[in-house]
């Protein structure tokens, strides 16, 4: 089986695999209240700008700390497109997927361009332009406060729901729905990206930049499109973002937000979609549950005012060191199936000895765990004798192994008379 064959049938299997992980996650709204689909709805568009980012540090080793202000471009493309066509008269489904389509070619192009500055920098440097990029955000929306609203932000009408689901399902769990399917489809793609031929390339330049191009592969070209892709991504998370609280403002796409979602990504698991996941869900969650839980603390006014602003930051501080110490692979290699294939992987790098550099024809035996392995005793071989390549001793380029008795020693040769 070829390379090309594992990867096409790979391909069916990740569709397939995203499929039913989306209708599963639909079919969960129906066990939920409507305040937990709306999180559930935040949690979706938060793993689509994760997921993103997972993929871009992961797999193609580019640092970027502005994913948060691709993803205000996103929302603030869904949002603008959203008003332009009910301006026009569109509503419904086709107003949503027009701007939704508007959200991702903005925040596209913008990690387009990212990824040209990403073709020749590197490390600090990158990540010191993605810095500024989400630095510059509210001072973008205070310039442009004709079209963007400054702090305020840009306000969407409610489009509703489809006709046939008003009187079945709850307004919160129609936007749960909508942000599933559009995660669902966003992170297959990302992983159809990275299991593919594209991200054996993307993985090839972050290895090793000079072998990739010795190989033909252009590393520039393969940045540039590891950028676009996971600003895509970033874009739907904030047009997401944006038809679940109907706004979209600077002061949501903070510094302090596009760090966190970092935080998320390496508590999650660096290149991992399902760690990608598992941050997402610790933005939303771990707050509510630590809000919660200084509320039923008989604790003074002001103290638990400032616990609930500041103790999510401690806990997410304290659970990065933890997981980094512990858990470099993030929250992800917790899997059992994953320990055990490591295992299985160890095991069988054990058990086949590396060759002889010298090239000897010493016979292999596979180590045992009750005890060392035992080497076999070389033969000795009789003088005048050749082994197998015409050599004393048969042993190749490697000298003959000293017999085990001393070689018997010829009679003397008597001298000739001249």
């Amino acid at each position: 089986m070829t390379a090309r064959t594992t990867l096409r049938r790979g391909i069916p299997r990740t569709l397939a695999l995203g499929a039913l992980l989306t209708l599963l996650a639909i079919g969960g709204t129906f066990l939920l209240d409507p305040y937990r689909n709306f999180q559930l709805a935040t949690v979706a568009a938060y793993f689509c700008a994760t997921a993103g980012l997972t993929v871009l540090i992961g797999r193609s080793g580019q640092l970027s700390l502005g994913q948060a202000a691709l993803m205000a471009a996103g929302g603030y493309g869904y949002a603008l497109t959203a008003n332009a066509m009910t301006d026009a008269g569109a509503t419904g489904i086709p107003r949503f997927l027009v701007s939704l389509l508007a959200a991702m070619a903005t925040a596209g192009v913008l990690g387009w361009l990212l990824g040209l500055a990403a073709a020749r920098l590197r490390g600090p440097y990158l990540a010191g332009v993605t810095l500024a990029l989400v630095i510059a955000v509210p001072a973008v929306a205070a310039v442009f406060s004709g079209v963007l609203r400054g702090d305020q932000g840009v306000q969407i009408a409610y489009d509703g729901m489809p006709p046939l689901l008003e009187r079945l399902i709850a307004v919160e769990q129609w936007q749960a729905w909508v942000a599933i399917l559009v995660a669902g489809v966003v992170v297959t793609g990302l992983a159809v990206y990275a299991s593919g031929r594209t991200g054996l390339r993307v993985r090839a330049v972050r290895d090793d930049e000079t072998a990739a191009r010795l190989n033909g592969v252009r590393p520039g070209r393969v940045k540039v499109g590891a950028f676009t892709v996971s600003s895509v991504a970033a874009g739907a998370g904030g047009a997401v973002l944006c038809f679940v609280s109907q706004s979209v403002s600077p002061g949501a796409y903070t510094l302090a937000f596009s760090l966190l979602l970092v935080v998320a990504v390496v508590l999650g698991g660096l290149g991992s979609i399902g760690g990608a996941a598992i941050g997402s869900a610790l933005i939303v969650l771990l707050p509510w549950v630590l809000g919660v839980a200084a509320d039923a603390l008989p604790l003074p006014a002001d103290v638990q005012q400032r616990l609930s602003g500041n103790l999510s930051i401690l806990v997410f501080g304290l659970l990065l060191i933890v997981v980094t110490l512990l858990r470099p692979g993030g929250l992800a290699s917790l899997r059992p199936h994953r320990a055990r294939r490591n295992s299985a992987a160890t095991d069988a790098r054990r058990v086949d000895d590396p060759p002889d550099p010298h090239g000897s024809a010493r016979a292999r035996t596979p180590r045992s765990s009750q005890g060392p392995a035992v080497e076999p005793v070389a033969q000795p071989t009789e003088p005048g004798k050749t082994g197998e390549r015409g050599e004393p001793g048969g042993g190749g380029a490697q000298h003959p192994e000293p017999a085990l008795e001393p070689a018997r020693s010829a009679p003397p040769t008597p001298h000739r008379k001249r």
